[in-house]
């Protein structure tokens, strides 16, 4: 009874499995199907991401994302054919489970992931800038699904995560072509400013690597302890690190030998010190104790002499 019952379950099991053959055959046919157009899902998203200045590095993450998509939508299409019983609501929502889990555990990864695709997308800036992200300043070398990879100008290597960058406030220093730079000077207070201004702004056309358009600019900002304050303004091209520094480095050297060929004073900060011997007649009187100079054509005289005029008195030594 037993033997007869398990047979007839194997026989029905066998029936089934009979039944589900043609529709698990068209599923491999239409998984394998899948599996060619993800490839050349790859393929296209490859050669998009490159037409887009994209590093090979990632255009290749591209495209690998862009054929795993196509890859599950097509088990999911195999398996709807090969069960008929399954619906593709219910793969969907066992997915929607499975995704809400993995979303959980590797939120930071999914994170870092997203903002890795929308920087690939976007571009806010490409293979080769120079940006400066909070503390770090380097050059673009590549960006990762993960993190991207920035070269300081020291030759160090820094890791980003694109969550940050996407998130946060970024300077891409290269994006336009042409770039302002500045430094501070002063001149003296007795010094003409129409003819300092003249002479840097002569010495800032006459540098290797100072843009005649927009034109050099020498601007008085203001008057300081020193002298009067003063910014030399020049614009290069290109904007990178190196020519930026190489500028400056002309700039101010020519700017300091014209003003000092011209005449042109650059003070620096003095002060002035005053001491006070404390031994005037003066002293304690606020209402005629003076500090510093000496001022008017008769000045208190110091309290040693009158003490000594006083001796002299008691002593009848005086004429």
């Amino acid at each position: 009874m037993i033997f007869s019952e398990a047979l007839g379950r194997l026989e029905e099991l066998g029936r089934s499995a009979v039944a589900l053959l043609p529709g698990l055959a068209v599923a491999v046919v239409l998984f394998g199907v899948g599996l060619l157009v993800a490839r050349g899902v790859r393929a296209a998203v490859r050669r998009a991401a490159a037409m887009r200045d994209a590093s090979p590095g990632s255009a290749a993450v591209l495209g690998r994302i862009a054929g795993g998509v196509t890859v599950l939508v097509a088990f999911l299409v195999a398996a709807s054919v090969a069960f008929p019983s399954v619906s593709a609501v219910d793969l969907f929502n066992l997915l929607g489970i499975g995704g809400v889990a993995i979303g959980f555990a590797f939120r930071d990864v999914l994170q870092n992931l997203l903002a890795g695709i929308l920087i690939l997308l976007t571009r806010p800036f490409v293979i080769g800038d120079q940006i400066r992200a909070g503390s770090h300043e380097g050059t673009v070398e590549d960006v990762w699904v993960r993190a991207t990879v920035l070269r300081t100008y020291d030759n160090q290597r820094v890791l980003i995560p694109n969550a940050t960058l996407f998130v946060d406030k970024i300077t891409v220093i290269t994006a336009h072509e042409k770039r302002r730079l500045a430094f501070p000077l002063t001149i003296g207070n007795g010094d003409d400013i129409r003819e300092a201004r003249r002479v840097i702004v002569e010495a800032l056309r006459a540098t290797e690597g100072v843009l005649a358009d927009p034109p050099p600019e020498a601007l008085v900002t203001g008057l300081g302890a020193a002298g009067i304050d003063m910014t030399a303004r020049l614009w290069i091209d290109p904007p990178r690190r190196r020519d930026a520094v190489d500028a400056l480095d002309h700039a101010i050297a020519n700017v300091k030998e014209a003003l000092t060929a011209a005449g042109i004073d650059l003070p620096y900060p003095t002060s002035q010190v005053l001491f006070h011997d404390q031994t005037e007649e003066t002293d304690g009187d606020r209402t005629r104790q003076r500090e510093g100079w000496p001022a008017g054509r008769n000045p208190p005289r110091a309290r040693w002499q009158v003490m000594r005029e006083e001796k002299v008195v008691d002593g009848g030594e005086r004429a």
